[in-house]
């Protein structure tokens, strides 16, 4: 059966952008976002730096590109997309991110947000001051190891992106696509056959480089195949192995 997914939406009215007061000790994503094995009067220290979590009601944003950058956020619940404006005004969406995603990375070295994070559902988020972050992480040295790492993984990915609109076909992005999230939903504890994409095929599309029409064509093509089964947004895995062998570039599977 599939695990609810976190993020799932709730089903009382979500305020938009309030900001709550939440525990790391308490949070499922906690070695996510932070790292392993700390000690209590460690977790302490980290879990100060965090001055509230944010609700962002679905289709609000998080943060603007070209705000001035001042603190990561650590996703504790939700999806959300990251986008680009183009010079002639289209948005391109360079990432989907879940619960335990840290986002607002690349503010780091431009000293402002050089995108757009907006949720696509109800979500809630740790907000991380940037200034407090460097001070804890001079007292607990395993933060500072696990920012570089969070911070390396998203180099890799961002390579693994640009090897997959370069050198990949249609038919094997959408493979690589949702292998992915798959992927990482199982690192979450979710289910690895099963999933419920938050972002529509359009938006799937802006994201691989790919038309509306041949995102939805790819599907029908998955589905006729007996690859998987799909009912609107819901995705089921018929047969891993299968889906796995159209890609055909080993390890170039790109966090999404």
């Amino acid at each position: 059966m599939l695990r609810l997914q976190e993020g799932s939406r709730p089903t009382v009215p979500f305020p938009v952008n309030n900001t709550i007061r939440l525990a790391c000790s308490d949070c499922s994503l906690r070695e996510h976002c932070q790292p392993p094995d700390l000690s209590a009067a460690d977790l302490a220290r980290i879990e100060a730096t965090i001055s509230s979590s944010r609700r962002v009601a679905r289709g609000s944003a998080l943060f603007h590109a070209g705000e001035t950058f001042d603190a990561l956020y650590a996703i504790k619940s939700g999806f959300f997309k990251t986008t680009l404006t183009t010079a002639d005004g289209r948005q391109q969406i360079t990432g989907f991110h879940m619960g335990g995603d840290v986002v607002g990375l690349h503010g780091i070295g431009a000293g402002h947000y050089i995108n757009d994070a907006i949720a696509l559902e109800d979500s809630l988020a740790c907000r991380m001051p940037y200034a407090r972050i460097q001070e804890v992480a001079q007292q607990v040295p395993a933060l500072q190891a696990h920012l570089h790492r969070i911070m390396s993984r998203q180099i890799a990915s961002q390579h693994g992106v640009m090897l997959l609109l370069g050198n990949m076909r249609a038919e094997e992005r959408v493979a690589a696509f949702l292998l992915n999230l798959l992927q990482r939903l199982d690192a979450r504890g979710y289910s690895n056959t099963e999933l419920q994409l938050r972002m529509t095929r359009e938006e799937i599309g802006s994201y691989l480089g790919l038309k509306l029409e041949t995102v939805s064509r790819i599907f029908s093509r998955f589905a006729a195949d007996e690859l998987i089964e799909v009912s609107n947004r819901h995705v089921r895995v018929l047969d891993m192995d299968a889906l796995q062998a159209r890609v055909h570039l080993p390890g170039c599977e790109p966090q999404a």
